[in-house]
């Protein structure tokens, strides 16, 4: 049981439907202007442990797992060996996931590490709905099992966990969509990718050649009315993105843009220009788009300065 509440509270913390309602409202709560910034960013520090929940709950069921099975082992005359059976090819499949997920091999083949993920998922849970079936419907005494099917399931906690982990699973696969885009280049580094429709900005967008093997996922730029579009590149100036992209930042406001030119002015300090734009714009809390190297560095000189930052995980 255990096992399988955290299953459900990992798959809880990866669901896309669960996480819109839960930032939306922490939005519509924390955005009153009389919450201290504590409790902000406090609040965003639990968001963006969300994923390492994850992981933890990961471990944490392979651990119980474990537990239960040693249980049942020392107890075997009150279980059969289908049951056995199914919990340890459980057991070695989130094993296999777990390790998969570890932060060398993602970072090394991250697209196996995926797919892996994703079909050991997936098989393990249609080998859960077995073990739960199996668990709830024999009878240790007769060492048999039992014809009464709705009655006994409806009341097992088991059942309704993975009930509810199922039903988690296939929700995001239910508002996946087949639609055109047209790609343009501005250069050999950069491609930008237009779909039909306006949609609120940076919010995120996920895409697919191959919807069953890898996703990747992209900020949204739109004007909120015909179209939007993903900026999917290698960072730079005008030569990688392009003047279309430079003139959207062109329309901003003179103040809320910092463009560096590293063809004449050489790399910049990153960490000391983004201590310096907080100050000036008077920001109560940062986020770093960067890579990991990156957004360590400006995190650091931002706390440093007293300034909240926030960056997103290494892989993301």
């Amino acid at each position: 049981m255990f096992s399988i509440a955290n299953i459900f509270a990992l798959t809880l913390c990866r669901s896309v439907a669960f996480l819109r309602v839960v930032f939306w409202l922490t939005v519509k709560v924390l955005e009153r202007s009389w919450v201290p910034l504590p409790i902000k960013t406090a609040t965003t520090s639990l968001l963006q442990s969300l994923c390492s929940i994850h992981s933890s709950c990961g471990v944490s069921s392979v651990a119980w797992l474990v537990y239960a099975l040693v249980l049942t082992l020392k107890n075997r005359a009150n279980t059969s060996s289908e049951i056995i059976i199914v919990a340890s090819a459980i057991l070695s499949l989130l094993c296999l996931s777990c390790l998969a997920a570890f932060p060398l091999v993602r970072h090394l083949h991250h697209n196996v590490f995926e797919r892996f993920h994703r079909f050991v998922g997936w098989t393990s849970l249609a080998l859960l709905w077995v073990f739960v079936v199996l668990t709830i419907f024999y009878e240790p005494k007769t060492k048999s099992y039992s014809n009464q099917l709705g009655s006994r399931l409806i009341k097992q906690q088991e059942f309704w966990f993975t009930l509810a982990i199922t039903v988690l699973i296939i929700i995001p696969w239910l508002t996946v969509r087949r639609v055109p885009v047209k790609i343009s280049a501005p250069s050999g580094h950069t491609s930008i990718i237009k779909f039909e429709g306006g949609v609120k900005s940076v919010i995120l967008g996920r895409i697919s050649p191959s919807p069953l093997s890898e996703w990747h996922a992209f900020g949204i730029i739109s004007d909120g009315k015909s179209e939007h579009m993903m900026l999917a590149g290698a960072v730079g100036i005008e030569q990688n993105f392009g003047k279309e992209i430079k003139g959207m930042m062109n329309m901003q406001p003179k103040d809320k843009v910092i463009v560096h030119d590293t063809a004449v002015l050489g790399r910049p300090n990153v960490s000391h220009m983004s201590v310096d734009a907080a100050k000036k714009f008077g920001a109560e809390v940062v986020i770093v788009t960067s890579n990991p190297e990156g957004s360590r560095d400006v995190v650091n000189a931002r706390k440093a300065s007293g300034i909240a930052a926030f960056d997103p995980i290494w892989d993301s």
